[in-house]
């Protein structure tokens, strides 16, 4: 797995791992983060860590905001939006016009 581009690293809790950026998560830490059910469960780790940076953790927080303003926290892609919006649709909401 090592290659030129990538160095190794060790998080806090001693997780060795391979990175190429300058982003400090560790696979690891972040998979054990990951809820097991729920909306928050569907998403990539980058779209989970934007919603909740934003104190978004629950679909009725969700649908207090628009799609465009979804997609400009970062993090945030649209590929995300169609699992975002089954889960408010499930629930009976949507996102805000």
């Amino acid at each position: 797995m090592e290659s030129l581009n990538k160095s190794l690293r060790t998080c806090t809790k001693g997780h060795k791992y391979y990175k190429s950026s300058d982003c400090l998560t560790c696979p690891t830490c972040e998979q054990e983060l990951k809820p097991e059910n729920g909306f928050l469960s569907e998403l990539s780790a980058p779209a989970r860590r934007a919603l909740e940076h934003n104190g978004i953790t629950t679909v009725e927080q969700l649908s207090i905001f628009s799609e465009k303003e979804i997609l400009q926290f970062h993090g945030m892609g649209p590929a995300s939006i169609p699992k975002l919006r089954e889960a408010l649709e499930t629930n009976g909401l949507s996102f805000r016009p």
